[in-house]
């Protein structure tokens, strides 16, 4: 049994929903906005700046990277902000995962995890015609096209990852399982990684 699901997706894959439902058939805790509250507590920030800079790298160019990476001394471990911000999520999943079984969506857990036998690393993907009228029906329109939304949103999220792990986000080598959700379905997703869990050994 695999204590720990780590759940990494494409933005509007249904990779949230599914993290969801496979904590419920489990009974595991859930952390997505979870997580981010105990990160607001513990670094001080605004729930809403971790939601946008916890998975999702600034543009790093030119003026605006040197300044955003340098930290200052004494304040928030003389990291830049996004840094620190990291440590702090990360010293979060730790501890949760040491707590009891949980499933946990994106900021790079399968990667601060990649030490334990204990986990199963999800990556939740699907085609772009199935995502954009998902995020359409979820989040609604905006003057961006449902298309230029998700590229930009996983281009963040590709960033982030390869700037914290040194690792190809969404590459299939770096998970145990990859499903496509527009192909599978949210349920058979969700049925798919509940069976696995159950299966495999866990220590």
């Amino acid at each position: 049994m695999k204590r720990i699901i780590t759940i990494s997706r494409e933005f509007g894959s249904g990779g949230r929903t599914i993290g969801k439902m496979v904590a419920e058939a489990l009974g595991y805790k859930y952390y997505d906005k979870e997580l981010v509250k105990q990160v607001s507590e513990e670094s001080g920030f605004d729930p809403k700046y971790i939601e946008e800079h916890g998975e999702h790298a600034r543009g790093y160019t030119g003026l605006s990277y040197g300044l955003s990476a340098q930290g200052v001394p004494g304040v928030m471990r003389g990291m830049s902000p996004d840094d620190y911000l990291y440590v702090i999520q990360r010293e979060v999943i730790l501890r949760v995962a040491d707590e009891s079984p949980c499933v946990i969506v994106g900021r790079c857990a399968d990667y601060i995890l990649k030490d334990r036998k204990d986990v199963l690393n999800v990556f939740i993907h699907a085609d772009m015609d199935f995502r954009a009228d998902r995020i359409v029906r979820l989040y609604g329109e905006s003057e961006k096209s449902p298309e230029k939304r998700l590229v930009e949103k996983d281009k963040k999220r590709r960033l982030n990852y390869k700037h914290y792990t040194e690792q190809e986000w969404g590459k299939s080598q770096n998970y145990d399982i990859s499903l496509c959700s527009s192909t599978l379905g949210i349920d058979r997703c969700v049925q798919i990684i509940v069976d696995l869990a159950k299966e495999l050994d866990g220590e």
